[in-house]
């Protein structure tokens, strides 16, 4: 299970993230986010995928910023429909992967999923809330024995340490989980990352994946 530390800001911040390996690192695209990032990109290994998250926005600024920033993953946070995705799909390289997310509560149908299988590489499962993301809270993870694909998932919303025995659990089921997507409790302030919580994640990650 690979980890993705999310809501990226400060380049000095940016670069210690970076030397812990992470598998991705995902940086806000969206104005309103307090997370909001628009400065420079310094170096980061090649390992890591750079993530832009996007929340309802045009095509044409998606595909700026990917090229701006080289990204290597394209996270789309708002009410994206399936042919939004597939136009997308046809006017970026193949190799930039498109995470959909969607947001959860007791509720939620997993038949709003179906048309998106094809048109995306991956889900991303975060806490229904007041803002597209970045709401510190959890959702209930037993609504995803209700998970009818094999199409591999993020899990987000609300994901500190003291969630990760829960995250251990999880991942020794059959639910294809392909990271954890990790954000607002493993920061100082917004958009600046608590460095020794997260080599602390790292670190626990590394022991499960032995």
């Amino acid at each position: 299970m690979g980890i993705k530390i999310c809501g990226m800001k400060y380049p000095g911040n940016i670069l210690e993230v970076g030397s812990l390996l992470p598998d991705y690192m995902g940086f806000i695209f969206w104005g309103k986010s307090a997370r909001y990032f628009d400065g420079i990109m310094p170096d980061l290994p090649k390992s890591i995928k750079k993530v832009g998250v996007f929340v309802n926005e045009s095509i044409p600024v998606i595909l700026e910023k990917t090229a701006k920033y080289d990204l290597q993953a394209i996270q789309l946070h708002g009410q994206e429909s399936a042919e939004f995705c597939l136009d997308l799909k046809s006017q970026i390289d193949a190799t930039i992967e498109i995470i959909k997310v969607f947001s959860v509560d007791d509720t939620f149908d997993f038949e709003v999923l179906k048309p998106f299988e094809t048109v995306c590489d991956y889900f991303l499962f975060d806490t229904k809330g007041k803002l597209p993301g970045g709401n510190g809270t959890t959702f209930d993870w037993k609504v995803l024995v209700n998970y009818p694909s094999s199409k591999p998932f993020f899990l987000s919303g609300g994901i500190g340490i003291e969630e990760m025995g829960a995250v251990n659990e999880i991942s020794k089921t059959n639910l294809p989980i392909y990271a954890i997507d990790v954000n607002s409790k493993f920061e100082i302030e917004p958009g600046l990352k608590n460095i020794q919580l997260c080599r602390d994640v790292a670190m626990q990650r590394l022991h499960q994946n032995k």
